[in-house]
């Protein structure tokens, strides 16, 4: 039964990734389409509204500057409302200011699209920063993200000078995907009575006479737009394992299926956008094996449960249930897991530091991959980076400079896909490193031994990938964890964004090669298989030593 439930969730993937595709690839082509009429004149209103008359393409350094200030503006605005909630409306509960430390890591947090949250949302948040702050971030992160993976696959494809306007695919991104999105999930949880409500905190007597109070909210809408974002950030504080986030197997599909299906088109997009769809199912294929590779791993380790357990003949049938809700199951909770990681989303349906060693293991190794889907654009820009990566190797050995997609590929871009590369293990494996000899790092690890090991690198691997789930043992609202996490997660998202957008900015003013014989083709099984291979040791060259330390050492400890 729990294998049946997650082919058929696999299954409406596979169906759904080319119509979507399709459906994304005329919102950001520019061509005159159907959803012209529909969106278009609420997008003309809004251009006349910030004054852009003009929707002229920009250069690779313009579209970095509009992005960077907008989501500058974003964080100001974000980080004052987060100091002052307590007079601000809609805080019927009366909760007050956030703390100046983690106000900063909280706006950094939901502005970089990680959603890594050193507070619990219900007692920690009013209504109004729910609304006004975490879900505007969600939005605004996600349309940012989404945007530059457009201008970066227009860089690898178009035969233009310019990436586009960052401020016309980040309206787009709003009033055609993410708006009318959010608007018809949130409309599907509310039916499935997720709450939707202003009213304050209920408080009720229990049939043992005690007094309980029951946080609720404008949940649903925060839902929608959490996993249609790829954000992750609950309203509560155990997040989609709470029963009014999440209370059923059904609600749990459509979470998933929202987190998911927009990083899965975008290959098909990528496709498009080159004028070969082979090239779009390559990229697609090659996620995916990924994908499936650590679901079964991840299923096969919590449905075995855990061997010291099991050695003392204790019924183990139903797998490690250990942090799980019933009413999801095994099977449910470890597609949640390998999806919310794939997709960098954060969202979580059962405890991630409770999972056996192994199914620990995986979140982990897809995050430190980060191209497995990955969030709104990450994924993609990062397997197109180590596809790069790939025709070049291939390119040296053979003797011949190489090319990818018509275009020379030059020291001039590797050394900036070096840079994207390199960035990320070192942001994780330096504050690692440093939390483990400093007293303010030691002191928030609440399980010696390989376990803290993997707690420790979980966090710096989640805000690293911008990904905001966490190992939650560990006690990391400190001003230590929140200040270095912050940095971790603006190196993490704007780094890598700078460096990929400069490749495309560089490839889009060479000139295009026409097709021989002697091109390396990248629409192949071959490049499928150079792709993976490319991807999986490079992983292995900078992250194994320490998953070694972590979870695998852990997982022999109890054999």
């Amino acid at each position: 039964m729990g294998v049946l439930q997650i082919v058929i969730v696999l299954a409406v993937v596979f169906l759904l990734v080319k119509p979507l595709g399709t459906y994304v690839y005329h919102v950001y082509s520019n061509e005159p389409n159907r959803t012209d009429r529909i969106f278009g004149w609420l997008e003309r209103f809004i251009y006349a509204l910030i004054g852009l008359k003009e929707r002229a393409g920009m250069t690779w350094k313009k579209y970095v500057l509009s992005f960077l200030l907008t989501n500058i503006v974003f964080v100001g605005l974000g980080y004052l409302l987060l100091r002052i909630q307590s007079v601000l409306p809609l805080n019927p509960n009366g909760i007050g200011n956030m703390e100046q430390t983690l106000s900063f890591n909280t706006i950094i947090s939901f502005m970089t699209n990680t959603n890594l949250q050193h507070y619990s949302g219900e007692s920690g948040l009013s209504y109004f920063s729910q609304m006004i702050v975490i879900m505007m971030m969600m939005f605004t992160s996600a349309a940012t993200g989404f945007s530059v993976a457009i201008a970066f696959v227009r860089g690898l494809t178009s035969k233009g000078k310019t990436l586009g306007n960052f401020f016309e695919d980040f309206v787009k991104s709003h009033t055609r995907i993410f708006f009318p999105a959010a608007i018809g999930v949130t409309l599907i949880l509310v039916a499935l009575q997720v709450p939707q409500t202003f009213d304050p905190t209920l408080t009720v007597t229990t049939l043992e006479g005690a007094t309980q109070h029951i946080a609720i909210g404008p949940v649903a809408s925060l839902e929608s737009i959490k996993h249609l974002g790829t954000n992750g950030g609950g309203f509560f504080g155990v997040n989609s394992a709470h029963p009014f986030e999440n209370p059923n197997g059904l609600t749990n599909v459509i979470e998933i299926l929202s987190m998911w299906l927009l990083p899965a088109s975008l290959p098909y997009v990528y496709g498009r956008f080159a004028k070969n769809r082979k090239q779009g199912w390559v990229v697609f294929s090659a996620m995916m094996t990924l994908f499936i590779a650590f679901l079964v791993v991840a299923y096969a380790s919590e449905m075995h449960g855990n061997p010291a357990i099991n050695a003392l003949g204790i019924d183990h049938s139903e797998g490690s249930m250990e942090g799980k809700e019933v009413r999801l199951g095994v099977a449910q909770s470890a597609l949640f897991t390998t999806v919310t990681t794939a997709a960098t989303t954060g969202s979580v349906d059962n405890m991630h530091d409770t999972l056996t060693p192994l199914g620990g293991m995986v979140p982990l190794a897809e995050m430190m991959l980060n191209v497995v889907f990955g969030g709104k654009g990450v994924g993609l820009v990062n397997m197109l980076m180590y596809a790069i990566l790939g025709v070049f190797l291939c390119g040296l050995m053979v003797g011949r400079t190489p090319e990818f997609l018509g275009r020379k590929i030059e020291p001039k871009e590797m050394k900036l896909i070096a840079v994207a590369i390199l960035m990320h293990p070192l942001i994780i494996l330096a504050p690692t490193a440093i939390a483990f000899v400093t007293d303010l790092g030691k002191g928030a690890i609440t399980n010696p031994g390989f376990h803290g090991i993997s707690q420790v690198l979980y966090e710096y691997t989640s805000s690293a990938a911008n990904n905001g789930s966490g190992f939650e043992g560990l006690a990391d609202n400190t001003s230590f964890w929140n200040i270095t996490t912050g940095l971790v997660m603006l190196l993490g998202r704007y780094i890598s964004m700078i460096a990929m957008m400069a490749v495309a900015g560089s490839l889009v003013r060479k000139q295009w090669v026409p097709e021989t014989i002697g091109t390396f083709r990248t629409d192949n099984k071959l490049f499928y298989g150079i792709l993976i291979g490319t991807v999986l040791i490079i992983g292995a060259l900078t992250f194994l030593p320490t998953v070694v330390l972590g979870p695998i050492a852990e997982f022999l400890t109890l054999r």
